[in-house]
């Protein structure tokens, strides 16, 4: 797949919009596999060439019940999007083009879908949906008659016409589509004008490419005789006529019922992302219904803490001066021998900071230090082995 993309993007280097015409081709073959993209020379009316991209290959359509593969190209100009593509009906020796609303005795195509494309809009695979619609109402295709000369291909009929429509030239089709049985072997029967024919469009943006969708070709309806030999009647013509506005309505009923459906698809996703907001935001609201609750305890344990305090503080003003050293009261004489030993010794660990402060700041000299520290050191060592005495006796952590 990866060297599928490489390839088509060395395909697409010359195309303006690169990026989007390689992710609108990449979508089309990925569904439709029968579709394959190469480059080939591209001749318009007024006798310029270009190297442009042509999917080639065959679509499958429902007919009657039954799929057959109708065998197409599409032609991408350098501009895509920005301008529709040119589409044709390419058949095989077995095959005739059967001339419809849809498609001329050249085999070019016209659909409305061209002629309203919209640049970042309309896409390929949107294109090739519209192509199966029309083509399983109105066959593009007919099996040749067994005995029926067939002429060589390629036929004359691809050829760039001076007052028709431009096509390329190709090379002759590969082998293999399936003949297309339920199309009828004889000629084809004209079709009816009904309604506004879609006119042709004239770019304004300078480009030499013909608009996307020239009118449809005239069709006539030939008054002479049927297959059968006898007069066509007004109630033929009658017949005709409704059967074309019914089947026009059937393909516009269609196309609401398509259009219905992918605005419901849209709907439906939006739903199916909205409960899930609806579910996060759920969860958010009930995690923050726990958190608010755990602070609303919290908030009530501070206020009775500072009740408590509040208590304490008014008890202790209403009570006498406390001597220092009557504050602390021990439930045993070992732990006040205990208590009296880590006072003297923490008194005597300031003292012999100061005395450090007091050398350090020269108020006295090394011997008194020396002297002074050697003393007080002594006096800290044996408060500090009886310390050690007390918690072994007491069963303290030493």
């Amino acid at each position: 797949m990866a060297n599928n993309d490489a390839y088509l993007k060395v395909c697409l280097s010359k195309y303006k919009h690169r990026d989007l015409t390689s992710r609108d081709v990449t979508n089309v073959i990925q569904v439709y596999r029968g579709l394959n993209f190469r480059v080939e020379g591209f001749v318009f009316n007024n006798g310029v060439r270009k190297d442009l991209l042509n999917l080639e290959g065959t679509i499958p359509v429902n007919y009657k019940g039954a799929y057959y593969n109708i065998p197409i190209c599409i032609w991408l100009m350098d501009t895509h999007p920005q301008n529709a593509p040119l589409c044709f009906v390419k058949p095989t020796p077995d095959m005739s083009i059967k001339v419809s609303k849809y498609v001329d005795n050249n085999g070019k195509i016209y659909l409305p879908y061209l002629h309203e494309w919209k640049a970042n809009v309309s896409t390929l695979q949107r294109l090739v949906q519209q192509m199966i619609i029309a083509f399983g109402e109105l066959p593009p295709v007919y099996s040749k008659p067994r005995n029926e000369v067939r002429p060589p291909y390629p036929m004359n009929s691809f050829m760039p016409q001076p007052a028709g429509y431009p096509y390329p030239t190709v090379s002759p089709p590969q082998q293999g589509y399936p003949s297309v049985t339920p199309y009828p072997t004889t000629s084809q029967l004209p079709y009816p004008s009904f309604g506004s024919p879609y006119p042709g469009t004239v770019n304004t943006n300078g480009s030499p490419y013909p608009g996307p969708n020239p009118p449809y070709p005239p069709v006539t309806v030939n008054p002479v005789t049927d297959v059968a030999g006898g007069t066509i009647t007004e109630e033929h013509i009658k017949a005709s006529l409704l059967s074309a506005v019914e089947d026009k309505l059937r393909r516009r009923l269609k196309e609401q019922s398509q259009q219905s459906q992918a605005e419901l698809e849209t709907l439906r996703r939006t739903q199916q992302e909205l409960r899930e907001g609806k579910t996060r935001l759920e969860d958010i609201i009930s995690r923050l219904q726990r958190e608010r609750s755990e602070l609303d305890k919290n908030v009530a344990i501070l206020q009775e803490k500072e009740k408590e305090l509040e208590s304490a503080v008014e008890h202790l003003g209403e009570q006498e001066s406390v001597d220092v050293d009557e504050a602390v009261v021990t439930t045993a004489p070992l732990y006040s021998q205990l208590l009296n030993a880590f006072a003297e010794e923490a008194t005597l660990e300031d003292a012999i900071y100061y005395m450090g402060e007091a050398l350090r700041k020269e108020v006295i000299d090394l011997d008194t230090f020396l002297k002074q520290v050697r003393t007080l050191a002594r006096r800290q060592f044996t408060l500090r082995a009886l310390m050690h005495k007390c918690r072994q006796k007491a069963q303290l952590a030493c």
